[in-house]
């Protein structure tokens, strides 16, 4: 896939580092294109680099690392999103002492509101960059969800399969809306990282259980 990085911070080189390994072509996109050029020449493995107007032409699937802005503000005409998978990695900031308002409207949703002809994914929000340096090994063998959301099938899909080659188990979690529960997860993760285990290397695996042979403590009641 040829995938265009908007905004080529710490999670936005990580991940178009580790496509880049699995053979996909990368393009670093930044505000400025010595920003983008000087993370192409980090990253090696024939990535490119440039603006992210550069990065939004080059990509088929583009992921969005700037935080709650709206593309609008970020390239010089949201048009060129136009049928492009848009993966959306952010959260929103952390107000004093965790104290969140109830949601209204995910990130995610705020995003493709912004840009409707864009084909947003919700992904990779629910683990901090560190975890990126373990990709895809030993990685994989901790299995690591990523959860993915968009109202687009097969955006959705793609995005999946982008997570689980770099050793991730992707979660198919259905329709954008739901990203407003996959945003709520990223934010309890941080509140692990920063407030409690005070450890960025802490994640959520999904396992399902075999079920019980019997129903020894009563079963679930109505």
């Amino acid at each position: 896939m040829k995938i265009g990085i908007i905004g080529s911070g710490n999670m936005g080189r990580s991940l178009g580092l580790l496509w880049a390994e699995q053979g996909h072509e990368v393009f670093f996109g930044a505000r400025t294109a010595e920003k983008g050029q000087s993370v192409a020449a980090f990253a090696k493995r024939g990535t490119q680099g440039g603006t992210n107007d550069d990065a939004a032409t080059f990509g088929d699937v583009l992921l969005y690392t700037i935080r709650g802005i709206n593309p609008a503000e970020v390239l010089t005409a949201v048009e060129i999103l136009s049928g492009k998978i848009l993966i959306d990695c952010n959260n929103s900031e952390i107000p004093d002492g965790f104290a969140y308002a109830p949601i209204e409207q995910s990130l995610a949703e705020k995003l493709a509101s912004e840009v409707p002809k864009a084909r947003v994914v919700k992904a990779f929000n629910t683990m901090a960059q560190e975890v990126f340096e373990l990709a895809p090994s030993p990685l994989k063998h901790h299995k690591v969800s990523v959860f993915v959301c968009s109202d687009d099938a097969e955006a959705r899909r793609a995005v999946m399969q982008l997570a689980e080659e770099i050793g991730f188990d992707a979660v198919d979690c259905g329709e954008l809306r739901h990203a407003r529960l996959v945003e709520s997860l990223g934010d309890f993760i941080r509140f692990m990282i920063i407030g409690q285990l005070k450890n960025p290397y802490a994640t959520i695996s999904v396992n399902v259980l075999p079920a019980a042979t019997d129903q020894r403590l009563g079963g679930r009641q109505s």
